[in-house]
């Protein structure tokens, strides 16, 4: 289960996808590359298609995005505004 929380800076993003309830985060940096390569099964992402959060850490103030435009990836600081994937397992 997905849920596209619009743009936010990480520590926004965490809290966002916390306040969905019991079991909702980002998706780790393999994850968010699973749905990227089944995007158009999948649907429902931003129309700009810019980067999504992972959860995975790349250093001390950066975090691993995707773009879901050009499939890229790469670390961007916590300020930067990307767009917010939450995910469920059922």
């Amino acid at each position: 289960m997905t849920e596209d929380l619009g743009k936010m800076g990480w520590d926004e993003a965490i809290i966002a996808c916390a306040k969905l309830g019991d079991g909702w985060r980002l998706p780790t940096k393999d994850e968010l590359n699973i749905l990227y390569k089944n995007k158009n099964k999948i649907g429902g992402f931003s129309r700009d298609r810019d980067s999504y959060w992972s959860s995975t850490v790349e250093d001390y103030d950066s975090q691993w995005t995707q773009g879901f435009r050009t499939g890229y990836g790469g670390a961007d600081g916590k300020d930067f505004d990307a767009n917010v994937l939450a995910v469920r397992a059922f």
